[in-house]
């Protein structure tokens, strides 16, 4: 069973919890007066089958994401770099975790991910 708190940094970004939220990564200010890190559960849930799904390396690569990303946001999309490895098929047909989690963001924010593509030039 996957729960967001018990996660280490390097593997919380773009985790699914046993019961189906994401994990996020959030950044605060310690005791000592550093900048540390918490894995914690996002008011976000998962499409599908997804609970219980650390995201592979692999696909984090492939699709252009970052396990140091802090929070859940939508400016990745406006990246076109980002867009392009998103929609590529290595990231589009292998990694439905990363790809529910930006299209889901996009809809969140009343965008249709095409309209975004669109805009970077990337109709599918």
């Amino acid at each position: 069973m996957i729960t967001c708190d018990s996660l280490d940094r390097s593997k919380c970004a773009y985790t699914v919890s046993s019961s189906g939220t994401r994990c996020v990564l959030e950044k605060f200010l310690g005791r000592s007066g550093h900048e540390e890190y918490t894995c914690q559960s996002s008011k976000i849930e998962a499409g599908g089958e997804l609970s219980d799904w650390i995201e592979s390396d692999e696909c984090v690569e492939a699709c252009g994401a970052d396990r140091d990303s802090v929070g859940i946001s939508s400016d990745f999309l406006w990246d076109t770099a980002f867009t392009r490895k998103l929609c590529a098929d290595r990231c589009y047909k292998n990694c439905p975790n990363i790809v529910d989690l930006y299209f889901n963001i996009a809809a969140g924010e009343g965008k249709n991910i095409s309209e975004i593509l669109c805009c970077v030039n990337i109709c599918y």
